[in-house]
This record gives C-alpha cells, structure tokens and sequence, in this order.
C-alpha cells in the first residue's frame, strides 16, 4: 500500500513539473526561464509530496540549475543568502544556550504566578506568554517550553490538553509575526524589504497584539466548555501556589547571567539601525552579525557545550534547505521571470491596489497553510519586489506577505513547524493524536478571522501605506 502511494505520489510530482514547464513555454518564457521555473516549483512540490526528501530535492534542483549553465556557482553563492543563514545560526545557538541554563523554564514560572487563577485568566496568561516568547526568541523554542507547561498542567488537573495546545501553537503562530527575530521569514523578508527592527516594532508589532485579542474573544467562544471543566477543577484543587513547584527554577547565578545575555542580546538587534548610523555601518550589518557575536561569546564561556550547541542545537537540515531554495528563488529574479509575473499580476488586476494587497495577504495565507512559510515567502518575495518596482506600494505588500504567511500557517494541520512539533510531542508524551479536521475546525476559523481583521486594518489605517 506504501508502495503504490508513493508510486502515485511519483508520477503526480512528474506529471505536475511537465505540466508547469508546457504553461511555461506556451505563456512566452524562453528555454532558460522554462527550466527555472520547473526546477523551482519541482522543489517545492517536492517537498510538499515528500517532506523527508525535501533536502533531497532541493540539492537535485540546484544540481540541474548548475550542469545547464542556467545557474553559476558565483550566482549559487550570491542568491543563498548566506548571512539569513549565519543570523539563523547564532540565535539556535543562543536559544540552546538559554535552554541549557533553564531561561525559558523561569519564564514560565514566572508566567504562573496569578492571583485568583481561573480558566479565563489562564487563557490569557496562555495566549500572551506563547505568542510574545515566539517574539523574543522563535516559535520552535516557544512551544516546546509552552507544552511543557500545558502537560504539566494537564497531569496535575487530569483534562484533556488539546484545548491547550491548540490554543498555545496559535498564538505561537500569531506572536511569531510581531518582531524580526520571532520567525526565519522575519528576518528573510526585513532584509530583502530593506526592514529595521523599529520597523517591525512600529507595524507588525502592535497589530500581532491587536489580532491576540480578537483570539482570545474567539477562543473563549470555542473553548468555552474546557474552561468550564478546568474551572471547577481549580476550585477543587484550591490556589494555585502548586503550579510554580512543578517547574524546576534555576540557581540564582545561572539566572541572572541569562537574564543579562538575553536583554543585551534583544537590545542590540532592537537598536542595530541607530547603532549602524552612529558607526557609519552597512544597513543590516549590526542586526546580522549580533547572533554571532553573542554565540561566539556562549561557546569560549560554555567551551564543554560548545560542540553540543553547534551539532544539536542548530537544525543544519532546514539551513541547508534555505540555502539551496533561496539560490533557485534568486535565479528566478535574475532571468527576469518574477519581473514578468509581477507585471501579468498588475495587469489581471488592473493596477487595483487593494486587489493585489487582497491577493498577497490571503494568496500567501492559502499556500502557507500547506507548505512550510519560508518556502512561500522565498517564492513570493521577487515577484512582490518587482511589483514595488512597477508600482510602489511603500511596504504594505511586505507586511501583507508577512501576516499571511504566519497566520495562514495556522489553518492546517501542517502549516507551520510549530504545529508539527505540537502533534508530534503530544503524541509521544500523551499518547493523543489531534486529527487532520479536529484541527482545522478551530485553526481554519482562527486563521480566517485573524486574517480578515488584518486585511481590515491594511486598508483602512494610512500608517501602513
């Protein structure tokens, strides 16, 4: 049966490329542009129908770029966009570092110290904590430790924690989106869009907090008979002083030394544009190289981890999938294929600005919720980059990208990494599976309405035009 799955799955991928390339061709594209195009939408297929072979594919796409000369191994290297990758790096580090010292654990701890603690403040304390840790560090590390939580709580309770852990992998979804560090896509699109830090601040920032609380009204709504039960469960059990005991806190010295690398860590990335104007620097260049400042500075301090930080804690498997698919994605700028989609798009649209803001936020929100963001936003960025081109649109494009792409992720089941870590560890630790539509019963509608407030807020405030 396995067998026939993939044989099928095989010929679906073969026939889709052969059918994108005869669109290609029949739409004007030259034998050089034809083949990028094909090899491009091959990769992200490819790991669509084999999301194992993903690296696979992607090592195969660039492979045949390079033999036909429509790729150079100068192009390969200008397009991988190595310095997204070398700011990835550092912050897996750091993020392994914090784990190590028991940061994330404090947090938490700190989080459960509520007084008159019932479901509804629970919630809430749930839903900001997810989504502004994902902001601080990366939604991969914030629903690890937020499950942690969640399984804590749920133990101590005996309730069901799936009300939980969908509750916390939204926001997670959600808050990822508020600063350029909280998702790759973050840090792909501000340094592609020519973004700060205070940028995001300004625009992405507040409107994640907005969208929580739209969530929260959301949630309470959907959720309303697990709060009940988790309600008459802390009125049996009494205070809640238990809830902090559960966490193991760290020694005091450990503590502080994170706190301070943490907050010095973010204070640096946060003022990196005036630190750059002050020393004349390339724009970008503080934001990029402060990860790796910092991790170098983790691995002489915690020498006997340092190897550990490096081999476990940076996930060389999804770097070297970002390098191989940003090359192909940039080869599609430079044959001139994404200028002429932009201009396609434009015209489809007849140059109607709030048709192609639409577009962009929901086009890249559909897509995302199959197939991981930084795959769609790496597809989406050279053609938004040329529609700015023809027709300036003074960012709101960029944030529409970047909404989407996050908050689409939450929709299905497999729409973000944070998603798949969540059903991954609740059926490993629990033994409870959450399936396919029981997920998209409560993530399809928040995606769609927090969507539906964002485009709201797009077309009707000027601060983003």
């Amino acid at each position: 049966m396995m067998k026939n799955s993939l044989i099928y799955k095989l010929i679906l991928h073969a026939l889709s490329v052969i059918s994108a390339g005869a669109i290609a061709y029949i739409c004007g594209f030259n034998v050089q542009q034809t083949l990028a195009i094909c090899t491009f939408f091959a990769s992200i297929l490819g790991a669509l129908l084999f999301w194992n072979f993903r690296l696979s594919f992607a090592f195969l796409g660039c492979s045949i770029l390079l033999f036909t000369r429509v790729m150079t191994i100068d192009d390969f290297i200008k397009f991988s966009s190595m310095e997204i990758i070398f700011f990835l790096i550092g912050m897996m580090i750091i993020a392994g570092f914090l784990k190590e010292l028991g940061f994330f654990t404090w947090i938490l701890s700190r989080a459960l110290i509520i007084r008159n603690l019932n479901a509804k403040k629970f919630m809430i304390m749930l839903i900001f904590t997810s989504a502004l840790l994902s902001c601080l560090i990366d939604e991969v590390s914030s629903i690890v430790f937020m499950l942690m939580l969640i399984f804590e709580l749920s133990d101590f309770f005996e309730i069901d924690p799936k009300p939980y852990v969908l509750t916390s992998v939204v926001a997670t979804n959600i808050g990822s989106a508020g600063t350029v560090i909280g998702n790759p896509i973050g840090i792909l699109i501000a340094t592609k869009a020519s973004l700060t830090f205070e940028d995001f601040l300004l625009h992405a920032f507040p409107l994640m907090v907005l969208t929580l609380l739209v969530l929260i009204g959301m949630l309470f709504i959907f959720f309303r008979k697990q709060m009940r039960e988790l309600d008459e469960k802390i009125k049996l059990f009494g205070p809640n002083d238990y809830l902090v005991k559960l966490l193991n806190i760290p020694p005091e010295i450990k503590l502080r030394i994170g706190l301070i690398f943490f907050t010095f860590t973010i204070l640096l990335i946060a003022f990196h544009y005036r630190i750059e104007l002050l020393f004349g620097l390339r724009k970008d260049t503080i934001l990029l190289i402060t990860p790796l400042l910092m991790a170098s500075i983790v691995m002489i301090w915690r020498r006997e981890h340092a190897r550990k930080y490096v081999e476990k804690d940076v996930e060389w498997w999804t770097l070297l999938f970002f390098i191989f698919l940003f090359a192909q994605a940039g080869v599609l700028t430079q044959l001139g294929v994404a200028e002429t989609l932009a201009k396609r798009i434009l015209s489809i649209f007849s140059n109607n600005a709030t048709s192609i803001l639409t577009v962009t936020l929901m086009g890249s929100a559909i897509v995302s919720s199959v197939l991981d963001n930084v795959v769609v936003v790496t597809a989406f960025i050279p053609i938004i980059k040329s529609i700015n081109t023809i027709m300036p649109f003074n960012g709101i494009l960029w944030w529409a990208l970047l909404f989407g792409a996050c908050y689409g992720g939450n929709a299905t089941i497999i729409g973000s990494t944070a998603n798949i870590i969540a059903i991954g560890k609740l059926e490993k630790d629990k033994g409870i599976t959450i399936g396919f539509l029981e997920w998209f019963k409560v993530g399809f509608i928040a995606a769609s309405i927090t969507l539906a407030f964002v485009l709201f807020v797009l077309l009707l405030l000027p601060h983003y035009k």
